[in-house]
């Protein structure tokens, strides 16, 4: 029987091949929390009487940081909240809201909801019917639009924080989109911590980027978490999941791989944020968001699509 590396008595069940640790189930469990602990430590994410906003889509990730936050947080006399976007994705969202109220109710959460059709006046459906020749993927018209969705959601909760479950999969991912895309300065905003820069932004913080996805699914698994497993139809159209195989399959041979691409961005971002000058933010005349220039990316999308 190959014992537990941490504490030398139980079988191990799982190897950590980036470490070579070999760890039993409670103790990888434990390494869990405490890797986020030491993240939210780390970055200095959050203070004592925070109000935090999980966003919580129902998938594996999201599910699993509501899960980890409530556990952290009994310490502490935080105020704990979950929003939840509907984008309006027929037979895929109606699972993911159902999983994530459900979840709530378990952790004894208050679940706050915003949709597309509200905000916006359209399903993420009906948007995409009319995004047919249009040149950006049905993703890249999702993240803008739930990006601002989410932060409307955060500031009516009146909370401090809006905790995402970015993982470390997808901030390396994110870093060599960028690069793909020639926009390499914006990796020099792509930080564990938002700063609070411009009025009207939710500080945003991701607990989980420096945690792999395949170990938090695992967490999930052994913690009996219900989530949806199903993938979103639009997300094969992405590049995104190309670059996603490409990093799964060197990480196989070089394992490890991920942290060091992560860790070379945490090295570099100083110097790219010295070459780059925060832009003067205003108010978007339509919806009243922040803004750079007299519309917010969101408003020029919806109008492009003759949806404003």
């Amino acid at each position: 029987m190959v014992k537990c590396t941490l504490c030398g008595r139980r079988e191990a069940f799982f190897m950590r091949l980036y470490s070579g640790e070999k760890l039993c189930k409670r103790c990888f469990q434990e390494s869990i929390i405490t890797k986020v602990r030491s993240t939210i430590s780390k970055y200095r994410m959050l203070e004592p009487r925070d109000r935090i906003a999980v966003a919580v889509s129902g998938g594996k990730d999201s599910v699993t940081l509501l899960h980890i936050m409530v556990e952290i947080e009994k310490r502490f006399p935080s105020t704990l909240y979950a929003v939840t976007i509907d984008e309006g994705i027929r037979g895929y969202r109606d699972e993911a809201m159902e999983i994530a109220a459900e979840n709530c109710k378990k952790l004894g959460v208050e679940h706050i909801t915003l949709s597309f059709k509200e905000l916006y006046g359209y399903t993420l459906d009906e948007i995409v019917k009319l995004t047919k020749g249009k040149d950006l993927a049905p993703c890249s018209y999702c993240g803008v639009l739930r990006r601002k969705a989410l932060n409307i959601a955060a500031k009516n909760a009146k909370v401090d924080k809006l905790a995402t479950a970015h993982n470390l999969d997808d901030e390396t991912q994110t870093i060599l989109l960028n690069l793909m895309h020639g926009s390499p300065f914006r990796m020099a905003r792509m930080k564990p911590v938002t700063p609070i820069t411009r009025d009207g932004f939710v500080k945003r913080i991701k607990p989980l980027c420096e945690v792999p996805e395949r170990e938090i699914a695992l967490y999930a698994y052994l913690k009996g978490i219900r989530f949806q497993s199903v993938p979103c139809p639009y997300a094969g159209e992405a590049l995104r999941n190309d670059v996603r195989n490409i990093l799964n399959r060197l990480e196989e041979k070089h394992p490890g791989i991920k942290y060091t691409i992560y860790r070379s961005m945490e090295k570099i971002r100083p110097a790219l944020e010295s070459f780059i000058e925060e832009p003067e933010m205003g108010r978007c005349k339509i919806c009243g968001e922040p803004a750079v220039g007299d519309v917010c990316q969101s408003c020029q999308m919806l109008q492009e699509l003759g949806i404003l």
